[in-house]
């Protein structure tokens, strides 16, 4: 199954990953790539 996840940079500069099918799915990182990783986790959970 195919989810859309949406990353955006904070005020912070941390980049935060949200699954959009998936509510209360977040994670961050301090790059795209390292969000997208993170996120994938928190999905496997």
């Amino acid at each position: 199954m195919k989810y859309k996840v949406l990353i955006e940079q904070d005020e912070g500069g941390f980049f935060t990953a949200e699954v959009l099918g998936m509510p209360g799915c977040f994670s961050q990182g301090n790059s795209v790539e390292e969000a997208r990783e993170n996120i994938k986790e928190a999905m496997e959970g």
